[in-house]
């Protein structure tokens, strides 16, 4: 188990050596392996990029990210313009999507919705938070796959192994149906969300509940 005080450290050094984010005004605490992003960032994607590069921290449990967006002035956009592009993005640049609007109201942009793939939902919002001018984004697509739940077990056991980022062999999954559970010990959150990505790619799955423990897989009996 690691230290508040070492995670805080290389979780510092993740934020300030990554050349995506402006790092003086943020503020990193760590509380029984829980980390706390404070202070302001200048677009929606620093403030995402700062939460990905500390999930890749060792022995970090959970984040609160309490990173508040400041546009600089000349990125500051009316809504209705916000709407247009985030609409074209969508159409140009997420696979078979249809039946998703985007909603924006002061920068914030909030996404709703149907879509077959859940990598057509994480897609979506990533192409929308890559906007100049957006502040937030709530994601609100729902996933409803067309095809039958048949072998999902097997397809997202092979989906691990084949992923150079996940450790399979500490990860137990289980099925009920169209539910998948993700079970075992992982080194980082970043593996644990690696993992879960990986489950909802297999078709037919409606369902993630990722119970996957962040810790040191050795310790699996």
């Amino acid at each position: 188990m690691r230290a508040d005080s070492d995670i805080q450290h290389d979780a510092e050094l993740e934020i300030r050596y990554d050349p995506a984010i402006e790092s003086r005004d943020i503020g990193v605490s760590v509380r029984n392996r829980i980390v706390t992003l404070t202070g302001f960032v200048r677009s929606f994607t620093e403030r995402h990029q700062a939460e990905q590069d500390v999930k890749r921290v060792a022995g970090v449990a959970a984040i609160a990210n309490e990173l508040q967006v400041r546009l600089p002035s000349a990125d500051r956009r009316p809504d209705s313009e916000l709407a247009q592009e985030a609409v074209l993005a969508l159409v140009s640049q997420v696979p078979f999507l249809s039946g998703v609007t985007p909603i924006v109201h002061d920068g914030e942009v909030t996404l709703e919705g149907e879509v077959e793939w859940r990598f057509q939902k994480d897609r979506a919002e990533e192409v929308v938070r890559r906007l100049r001018g957006v502040r937030s984004v709530t994601n609100l697509i729902r996933v409803k796959p067309r095809l039958p739940p048949e072998g999902i077990k097997a397809q997202i056991e092979r989906a691990l192994v084949r992923d150079a980022e996940i450790d399979a062999a500490s990860i137990v999954v289980e099925t009920e149906g169209g539910k998948v559970i993700l079970k075992g010990i992982v080194r980082t959150l970043s593996e644990k969300e690696e993992a879960e990505r990986a489950a909802w790619q297999a078709p037919g799955v409606t369902a993630v509940d990722n119970r996957l423990l962040v810790g040191d897989p050795a310790l699996l009996p």
